[in-house]
């Protein structure tokens, strides 16, 4: 009967997705739909309702709209003008120069703003009509620009490693913030790098350097906004605020910043907070529509079931890892990564576990595998958006796409195989 069930929730998730449902609406249903045929019908909904609601309830869940709220006042505070100086200071002397700016200030504002989408856009508009001036093809700078906008899905604060250290089981959000630097990075480089062999191709400008002066005022223009990440993640790593707490202050920060910049008006206001609720109601839907799917996995016994499946194929443990990943990268191209998350974690994570595997390495191959997703079709969220900025439709920029897939899904296997990239700063800081 269990798993009859098991196949009934599989295939309805997908009819559903098929027939074009939203992703929230198609989880619920399916798991709804399931909990029928084991269940009575009264305690079917009422399980059903009491864990969509306890699904959110959770002190550090509210870290993520506050996350959220903080990115958007900084997308909308005159933050991303003067990163974007900064990263020229710092790699204006290569080939291609305005790319890796790109590059650099998706790694900057992604970070701070959490969110691949708010970066491709705030990049994208800033970077492009620059590139095109100076004679870069358009769907080089889009592929650019989308390819390094998930960074700031990795480099912290990231509400996506909040959700997994949720479901995990209460992973150390400060060792997982620790730990998504230097895979962060790594992507960022690698990006760069496939850039650069672009644009010594296409034998892009190099920019010209300012003054001393200029480039003094650049960095001192820049520091209040880079001082947010020491702040944040330097107060949650030293235990002197929880994530959530990290959060407010950051909104408190970032607010304050705005003003002084004077991109923040009061009229502005009702529209930001409007944005916020928007994207965060998104998010919680997703987050306890995810919530009530995993457990009807659970109470079927499906992550057991999956967990035995592929430990029967085979027991390498790389021949696993590869398995995962291939199957993450796959669900990356047509799930959100929040609720992927969320249903992923709980199988995936007890089979990493019988190998000895640390579960904030784990968490780092998880969340690196499914933002991804983010630059790929058909639902990658970043890519719809970095086209769509840069006027380019997504079949003229997919093959420019290519070089910088196959360099980052390098990176994604340098880190699934290398754990001191996730441990090492987390070890660093006893975490």
């Amino acid at each position: 009967m269990m798993a009859i069930a098991g196949m009934i929730l599989f295939i309805s998730f997908i009819l559903l997705l098929l027939v074009g449902a939203p992703i929230a609406i198609a989880i619920i249903l399916s798991s709804v739909i399931t909990f029928f045929t084991v269940l009575p019908f009264d305690v079917a909904l009422m399980t059903s309702a009491q864990r969509m609601i306890t699904g959110i309830d959770n002190f550090t869940m509210l870290a993520i709209p506050l996350f959220v709220l903080a990115g958007i006042i900084m997308n909308n505070g005159g933050i991303a003008f003067r990163l974007v100086n900064f990263a020229k200071v710092l790699v204006g002397k290569l080939p291609g120069s305005l790319a890796h700016t790109n590059a650099v200030g998706n790694m900057l504002f992604g970070s701070i703003a959490g969110s691949s989408v708010a970066a491709a856009a705030a990049m994208g508009r800033i970077m492009g009509p620059m590139q095109e001036k100076q004679g870069y093809k358009k769907t080089y700078s889009a592929a650019v620009n989308i390819a390094s906008a998930p960074t700031g899905l990795i480099i912290p604060p990231s509400s996506v490693v909040i959700v997994y250290s949720l479901v995990s089981g209460g992973t150390s959000v400060a060792a997982l913030f620790m730990a998504g630097y230097i895979p962060g990075i790594l992507w960022g480089i690698a990006v760069m790098i496939v850039a650069y062999f672009m644009a010594k191709k296409e034998n892009y400008p190099v920019s010209t350097l300012p003054s001393i002066k200029d480039i003094l005022y650049i960095i001192g223009s820049a520091i209040p906004s880079l001082f947010l990440i020491v702040i944040v993640i330097g107060g949650i790593v030293a235990g002197i605020f929880t994530a959530t707490e990290g959060a407010a202050v950051a909104v408190l920060y970032s607010a304050i910043l705005a003003i002084i910049y004077k991109g923040l008006k009061w009229r502005d206001i009702p529209a930001i907070l409007k944005e916020t609720i928007e994207i965060t109601g998104m998010i919680l839907f997703l987050i306890t529509s995810s919530a009530l799917f995993s457990l009807v996995m659970s109470y079927l016994g499906l992550p057991e079931a999956i967990s035995n499946a592929l430990l029967s194929i085979t027991e390498n443990q790389i021949g696993i890892l590869l398995i995962m990943i291939l199957i993450l990268l796959l669900v990356g191209t047509f799930m959100d990564i929040t609720p992927a998350v969320l249903i992923f974690t709980p199988i995936f994570l007890p089979v990493a576990e019988t190998f000895g595997m640390d579960p904030v390495h784990f968490g780092m191959i998880l969340c690196f595998a499914l933002c991804i997703g983010n630059m790929t079709p058909p639902v990658g969220s970043a890519l719809f958006v970095g086209a769509s900025v840069a006027n380019v439709r997504i079949e003229q920029v997919i093959g420019t796409l290519i070089p910088y897939f196959v360099a980052v899904i390098i990176v994604l296997l340098l880190v699934t195989f290398i754990p001191q990239l996730s441990l090492f700063l987390p070890n660093l800081f006893n975490l």
